[in-house]
């Protein structure tokens, strides 16, 4: 199998007031993460997600399909027109210090990571419900992913793109009609950006060109294994990788 070296090492930004969210306006490999209606957990956004997934730790959330789920970028340029370049960075956003973007890996899209995370969260949530609501009849996964495509297909008749922040809480948020969750806040708000939303952004440290170096630094999640030995006269390949990872965005 021939090896493939990411090539999503930048994206451009753009803030839509209206929605108060960031969406990706070009990126280097429109091939795999078409832009069109692609969204993007920004530096508040993302910390807020991690805190509402704390309640499904004791059901099993796995910080691995967690990570595998989010590709990491940092600011690297602001234009004049508040377009934001970023670049991505080489480490894992889960123990990274610094406040990140957060992509949704859709690089493999239906069996891809976002989509497994979307799944895994529909199924610890399923399990949350039934352990601390008394209900008729036992939740089950495809009764909220019925309901959930209720709304996915209303944004389709609006022709409107759901972010990730949206889809996400849709999950971490549902409830039975009629029903509550005990213990859950609800006046917690989700994060949102003012009209200034380039000028709001954190300090951010900027970050150079990412070069050749950068990119082998990033080969850990977006390669296909290489194969077990290089014929002779071949040119150097490149170093093998992890099984496929990505995911697919949902519009409802």
């Amino acid at each position: 199998m021939p090896v493939t070296t990411s090539k999503l090492l930048w994206c451009t930004i753009r803030f839509k007031e209206k929605e108060g969210n960031w969406w990706v306006k070009e990126n280097s490999d429109p091939k795999h993460y078409e832009p069109d209606g692609l969204g993007i957990l920004d530096p508040f956004q993302f910390p807020w997600i991690l805190d509402m997934l704390d309640p499904l730790r004791e059901y099993g959330l796995s910080n691995e399909i967690l990570e595998a789920a989010f590709v990491p970028f940092q600011v690297q340029e602001i234009d004049k027109d508040n377009t934001v370049r970023l670049a991505r960075v080489a480490e894992h956003i889960l123990d990274s210090e610094e406040p990140l973007f957060a992509l949704p890996n859709i690089k493999d899209g239906d069996k891809g990571a976002y989509a497994d995370l979307m799944e895994h969260i529909m199924r610890l949530r399923v399990k949350l419900i039934n352990d601390t609501i008394k209900l008729e009849q036992k939740l089950t996964v495809e009764d909220v992913d019925e309901q959930l495509s209720e709304l996915r297909n209303q944004a389709l008749i609006e022709g409107r793109d759901i972010h990730p922040l949206e889809e996400i809480t849709d999950i971490l948020e549902f409830v039975p009609q009629g029903h509550e969750v005990p213990g859950e806040d609800d006046d917690d708000e989700k994060p949102a950006r003012s009209a200034g939303a380039a000028d709001d952004l954190p300090d951010l440290p900027e970050v150079e060109d990412v070069d050749k170096d950068m990119a082998k630094d990033l080969r850990w999640d977006d390669e296909e294994e290489a194969p077990a030995e290089k014929e002779e006269g071949d040119e150097e390949g490149g170093p093998p990788a992890k099984g496929p990872s990505g995911g697919t965005r949902r519009r409802r």
